[in-house]
């Protein structure tokens, strides 16, 4: 199959790496200067070490790639996803799927709903998302993903095209549950830094991971996701990996957060985008219109914005009344 992939970053790269094995790969990103520099160096500087293979070929017009293609994978950041569809705009009968998690900070929109309006002449569209460092990927580590679209039959034909060991890749026809699992799970891994930045211990972790995994499923279900999903590797287990691997951005955010430094600073130092970061805005926002209860979100978004004390954020977490755990 023929593949081309927008954006060569970390994820970019890291699927242009795994998915060359078995596929035609073309990468594009907007950077010019970045990609001739990928291309004479075959490493990306998000990947020190990983070399990119040299079937892997480079496309200085995003437009001549995805015509040549038969599936195009957007790997930016959800912030930067609209621009990186703009040279395909009016691209006819292209299959599509995005590798990113989030709300666009700017419109609140999930990734489905930035491609319905940038891309509207889109015949087949979904998400590929699961739990997945970009850096154990390249290096051929065990992983599993999951391809979802409205279209059962799509997703299901895409991910038997792409699954190729040590990649396993599932299928799932809940779109939104999906794109929501992998949002709100960089807020919890948020959270969980801060715990274990304050020192809180692994009871508190495991407590946190719990209870943000039903507030995951909660705004999820009233959204029109399956609950099931959540429990699944786009929820539950991306949850955990984000929560607690050394490599999660969002989990080192909340890690300095708990010892004092300011968000700004972080995010500056960081090299890598935090979608938690955004999201927790958003998720908030979208819990308020649904009417739903979502509290270690509401607590993040305090220490973000609000300059809360972490530690006075967990202690009204604590402070909260008793309830059903089902509830």
């Amino acid at each position: 199959m023929k593949l081309a992939i927008l954006g060569a970053g970390a994820w970019g790269s890291a699927l242009a790496v795994t998915l060359a094995r078995a596929h035609a790969v073309t990468l594009w990103t907007r950077d010019a200067q970045r990609l001739s520099a990928l291309a004479e160096r075959r490493e990306s500087a998000y990947l020190p070490g990983i070399r990119l293979p040299d079937s892997v070929a480079f496309a200085g017009d995003a437009s001549v790639a995805v015509r040549a293609a038969d599936l195009t994978i957007v790997a930016t950041s959800t912030q930067g996803m609209a621009s990186a569809l703009e040279p395909i705009a009016g691209a006819e009968g292209i299959s599509l799927l995005w590798a990113c998690k989030g709300f666009d900070p700017a419109t609140g929109r999930l990734p489905h709903e930035i491609v319905a309006q940038a891309t509207p002449g889109c015949r087949f569209a979904g998400a590929l998302s699961g739990p997945s460092f970009a850096l154990e990927v390249a290096k051929g580590l065990p992983a599993a993903l999951t391809v979802a679209s409205g279209d059962a039959d799509f997703a299901a034909s895409t991910a038997a095209a792409l699954n190729n060991p040590p990649l396993r890749i599932y299928s799932s026809a809940d779109l939104i549950g999906v794109e929501l699992g992998g949002a709100l799970k960089n807020v919890m891994a948020i959270a969980a830094g801060i715990s274990d930045g304050l020192g809180l211990g692994a009871n508190a972790r495991a407590a946190l991971v719990t209870r943000g995994l039903a507030e995951m499923a909660r705004l999820g279900v009233r959204m029109g996701g399956q609950p099931e999903t959540f429990m699944g590797l786009t929820g539950l287990g991306d949850l955990v990996l984000t929560a607690t691997g050394d490599l999660s951005r969002n989990r080192t955010v909340g890690l300095r957060l708990a010892r004092g430094v300011k968000l700004e600073t972080i995010l500056a130092e960081l090299g890598h985008v935090a979608e938690g970061v955004q999201t927790a805005r958003a998720a908030l926002a979208l819990a308020g219109r649904h009417g739903v209860d979502m509290p270690i979100t509401q607590a993040v978004c305090a220490v973000l914005f609000e300059d809360l004390e972490p530690i006075r954020a967990v202690g009204n977490l604590l402070a909260r009344e008793p309830k059903r755990e089902d509830r």
